[in-house]
């Protein structure tokens, strides 16, 4: 399966898996209910966390694909890719098939995706926030999750849920909690590492420098991994595989104009904001 037909394939599998993350883990649906009688109801249940998720993931990629079309820059739609987490997905990707010319571009292209996609996962946060209630405080059952709060995410709570009294929690919306996960894509991809969206950014910034950012951020990720949060080795050990090398752009020596230097300094400053030292506590 090639062309359209794949990426169209691809999104309706993950239209499928978010609305099943969103039925089973946001709304506590059983989707073996009674199958196949009552999938579709249940399914439906889905909507809230899916439809945000799908509009923050499909926002941050048309923009890199749009920004790529505007360079010159030969690229492929998106792929959306399903797969069966709490979330329904590992996210969207395009592919870059051929070079990008210059350091304008880079910064064009690489952060497009991230400030358009906070843009929309933010307005998911602030409605869902709204549709937020505390709860009393209760301990997590086997099998069940706690997102961990960005900085970004903490200020949020405290303007659109109020302050939450001791011994209470806040019960997120599902679309809230898909406005965390695009705020945890945002951060994912804003990394100063590799290829990553923050990679070109830094690249485009910093030039050869950019490979011993990289090496140090990939470092520290790893210090994070043994003394924070666990999962951040294993993204230590994938931007190993994947490298911390960016491949140099042909013009390497136009300046960047005050509008480029404004969109890598609003992708560093979105990149604290929304980075969340412990992601998920999954209760075992």
């Amino acid at each position: 399966m090639r062309g359209w037909k794949l990426h169209a394939a691809l999104f309706v599998l993950t239209v499928i898996s978010t609305l099943a993350a969103g039925a089973m883990y946001m709304q506590g649906y059983d989707l073996l209910l009674d199958f196949p009688a009552h999938i579709l109801a249940g399914l439906i249940k889905g909507v809230p966390f899916s439809l945000p998720l799908l509009a923050i993931l499909g926002s941050h990629e048309m923009a890199h694909y749009i920004n790529s079309k505007r360079h010159g820059v030969d690229a492929t739609l998106p792929f959306f890719i399903p797969f069966p987490n709490i979330f329904g997905t590992l996210g969207a990707v395009i592919k870059i098939k051929s070079p990008i010319l210059n350091r304008r571009a880079l910064i064009d292209i690489g952060a497009s995706g991230p400030l358009v996609g906070f843009c929309i996962a933010l307005v998911a946060c602030i409605v869902g926030l709204k549709l937020s209630t505390a709860i009393p405080a209760v301990e997590l059952k086997p099998g069940e999750f706690a997102l961990g709060p960005s900085l970004l995410f903490t200020a949020l709570i405290d303007i659109f849920v109020g302050n939450v009294p001791a011994g209470y929690m806040v019960d997120l919306h599902p679309v809230a909690v898909a406005g965390w996960v695009g705020l945890f894509v945002t951060s994912i991809n804003l990394m100063p590492a590799g290829q990553l969206d923050g990679g070109h950014i830094s690249y485009a910034f910093m030039g050869r420098r950019h490979r011993l950012i990289s090496r140090v951020f990939v470092g520290l990720l790893a210090l994070m991994g043994l003394f924070v949060f666990v999962g951040w080795l294993v993204w230590a050990a994938l931007l190993l595989v994947i490298g911390t090398k960016h491949p140099p752009v042909f013009d390497s020596y136009s300046p960047l104009d005050w509008k480029r230097k404004l969109m890598g300094f609003a992708s560093l400053v979105v990149f604290i904001i929304t980075f969340p030292p412990v992601p998920v506590h999954i209760q075992m």
